[in-house]
């Protein structure tokens, strides 16, 4: 029958709020987006820098601080102010339900506004109460911005389509007219309902013509002012030039899209009409692009609903203005001198990107094509100038920039070390716990890896061009589950775990690799405490097994009746448990005196305090000295209690102790003083507890035992050196 129990493991998880409580500010800084913490009444108790950043400012945590959000003020997207009672934060946390991608305006101190796309997600223990709530948020202002400049851009286009002063057709491959705009069917005098859905052949005059037309659009060409002839409704026939190229999907045909221009009246004076006409070719040659004709002071004289559409403006507004007076101050010498050198002829055209601005103040970024007009002379008679919007790709460009950027502070700020290289292996960045990790700072263009010398587990040396970042490349596949050591300059070894991901453009083309190196030097020391501790266990259990064994024997010997045996071992084994039970809750670490002391005597006692006296210096005792202590003071509280002081109402117990510095420790010594008690005399033999205590102190702990029976009551003193560690 085995008398050991096993030590109870089992302990109470964490909840999610009790983890992200633990974490602390700087963890939550390695999330990538804005976090902020709630309790279940909703004040702040964790935030990241990014909240911060985006907050604009720096709210004060805890009860009395900030409540529910750290913004400065909340409205609704419409603009409605909203109280911080009512945000998705405070619902959240009183309904116990989650809101996802909620969209609210976040105020700053400064009256700026963003827009911030909130998700919160309620925390709740394991009998599932409320303890807080979580919001992880993000600025999607850009979003927005670029989403209602697509839909402004699609309304243009839709206008454009509808509203152009030239006709326009959409055709499909199979010659079926699929659309057509206003300027079209007021061409051709026929309502949608009679054009769209029929045959473009059905109105050509020419049938070789409408078939060469359909077959150079079938084979890729395009068409510039190709003559034709249609057939209004009326029956006159239309002379028209008509533009356009074919729209291909999986290398065929699938529709053309196409201009038509009404050029009956030129063929009735065309020679009247040759200097408007080269004007039109000139100016509006491209209809979807920005073109304005200018003189040589740069008013205006001429502008398309294109270039109306870019600045903001009416083309009345704009013909009573030169192009300098929207451009931005920023912009204004560069243009105005370029302009004046192509005036002067010393130059026929230039380009240029510059920035503008609308009546409301929106800056926009304008790609500039200016070019001469002259007369047969070589005199300036006007400038075309081409603008094309290049806001959204400025935008683009900014957004690239500003995400790389971002990208490189948030690999700097990780704290495993991490680096990327080319194709070829060539390192073409590394971030700072990299130089802390590997011990040196690394050359860009170094190959591999970024540490100096690499050793497997076993302590094998390990090639650069073998290692697992090489290996990933080599076979263009991430490779995990491996270990390494890397060995700083300084000879030190670190061991680590190596993550390489071979990183692919978007036709999935290898054309680099990123690596992270986790430092696993805690986890290495973790299993090695644990298994030093699963040895100390092993040593531990043995020795309680040998002292069992002890026990056992010497109170089998001792023993006047075998119940009378049966009681003294159990009690002695019920000392021993409750001071496994005492060292069990210290995790086997150091324990008070003053704690051991009371923890062992109460519970025997269960009297009245006032007649125990338990004092003495502040000291811890390992785990031997707790265990010999606590079965020495066992013995002498049941003597106590059966024949000693403690058997009457009247009788009084002090325990006190004192330490004394020594030049190998501290000498602890121990006084047990019964008083007013019955009166002792000395026993005939000397018995099994006495020798068990004697054990105890001077075997055990190699110290010296004194037990004194006085008439006055028991006196014992023992002493014994422990290493120093004070409370």
């Amino acid at each position: 029958m085995s008398n050991i129990e096993a030590f109870p493991t089992e302990t109470r998880a964490q909840s999610d709020y009790e983890s992200l409580l633990a974490m602390g500010a700087s963890a939550l800084d390695a999330i990538p987006g804005a976090v902020y913490l709630c309790d279940h009444d909703g004040w702040l108790v964790r935030y990241n820098s990014e909240a911060a950043t985006l907050w604009g400012r720096t709210p004060t945590l805890g009860k009395g601080g900030d409540r529910f959000c750290g913004s400065y003020r909340l409205f609704l997207p419409d603009g409605t102010p909203l109280a911080f009672e009512d945000c998705p934060m405070a619902w959240a946390l009183e309904a116990g339900a989650a809101t996802r991608n909620q969209e609210v305006l976040i105020e700053r101190t400064d009256g700026s506004r963003v827009v911030a796309l909130v998700n919160i997600r309620p925390l709740k223990d394991a009998q599932g109460v409320i303890q807080g709530a979580i919001n992880c948020f993000q600025d999607v202002s850009a979003q927005h911005a670029m989403a209602d400049e697509l839909q402004r851009k699609n309304a243009d286009l839709e206008d454009f389509f509808e509203n152009s002063a030239v006709g326009l057709h959409i055709v499909s491959a199979d010659g079926l007219i699929l659309r057509a705009n206003k300027a079209e069917l007021a061409l051709l005098g026929y309502s949608a309902e009679e054009y769209i859905g029929r045959s473009i052949t059905d109105f050509h005059v020419d049938e070789p013509v409408i078939n060469d037309i359909l077959d150079k659009l079938g084979s890729g060409e395009c068409l510039q002012d190709y003559p034709a002839r249609l057939r209004a409704k009326d029956g006159s026939i239309k002379h028209v030039t008509i533009t356009s190229n074919g729209r291909f999907e999986a290398g065929k045909l699938f529709n053309t899209r196409c201009f038509t221009v009404d050029m009956t009246g030129v063929h009735a004076a065309e020679t009247a009409r040759q200097e408007s006409d080269d004007r039109l070719s000139a100016t509006y040659e491209a209809a979807t692009i920005g073109i304005a004709e200018c003189g040589a002071d740069g008013r205006l004289l001429r502008v398309n609903d294109a270039f109306c559409n870019m600045l903001g403006r009416t083309r009345e507004e704009l013909l009573a203005m030169t192009f300098l007076d929207y451009t931005h101050s920023e912009s204004i010498d560069q243009d105005a001198a370029l302009y004046a050198r192509q005036v002067a002829g010393e130059m026929d055209n230039y380009a240029l990107r510059k920035r503008a601005f609308k009546p409301d103040g929106e800056t926009v970024y304008l790609d500039i094509h200016s070019s001469s007009v002259r007369d047969a002379n070589g005199a300036f008679r006007y400038g075309v100038r081409v603008l094309q919007d290049v806001t959204l790709a400025r935008r683009m460009e900014n957004q690239i920039r500003d995400s790389e950027r971002h990208m490189r502070n948030l690999l700097e700020a990780l704290p495993a070390a991490v680096y990327t290289t080319d194709a070829q292996g060539r390192i073409t960045f590394f971030n700072r716990a990299a130089v802390e990790l590997s011990g040196r700072t690394p050359q860009l263009g170094d190959l591999w890896c970024v540490t100096w010398k690499l050793f497997n587990t076993d302590g094998t040396f390990l090639p650069h061009d073998q290692c697992p970042m090489a290996v990933a490349l080599k076979e263009n596949r991430p490779i995990r589950g491996v270990e390494a050591v890397a060995e700083r300059p300084d000879g030190t070894r670190v061991p680590f775990t190596p993550y390489p991901t071979p990183l692919h453009d978007a036709e999935g083309n290898l054309v680099g690799a990123i690596n992270m190196l986790v430092d696993i030097s805690e986890r290495k020391q973790a299993e090695d405490r644990q298994k030093t501790l699963i040895d100390e266990l092993n040593h531990r259990v043995k020795n309680t097994l040998a002292t069992v064994q002890s026990l056992a024997a010497q109170t089998a010997r001792n023993a006047e009746s075998a119940k009378d045996g049966y009681n003294r071992f159990e009690a002695r084994l019920l000392a021993l448990s409750r001071a496994h039970d005492l060292l069990t809750r210290r995790h086997w670490g150091h324990t008070a005196l003053a704690s051991l002391a009371q923890e062992v005597l109460m519970p025997i006692f269960g009297a009245d305090p006032a007649r125990i006296t338990i004092e003495g210096d502040a000291i811890e005792v390992d785990t031997r000295v707790a265990l010999g202590l606590t079965m020495t003071l066992n013995e002498l509280a049941i003597n106590a209690l059966k024949y000693g002081s403690m058997s009457v109402e009247t009788g009084r117990l002090s325990v006190n102790w004192n330490v004394q510095p020594q030049s190998n420790g501290v000498l602890l010594t121990v006084d047990w003083r019964e008083q007013d008690g019955p009166p002792v005399s000395p026993p005939e033999r000397e018995g099994l507890g006495s020798r068990l205590m004697k054990r105890c102190i001077e075997r055990d702990l190699g110290g010296i035992f004194v037990l004194t029976f006085a008439p006055e009551g028991v006196l014992c003193r023992f002493s014994f050196m422990v290493t120093e560690h004070h409370a």
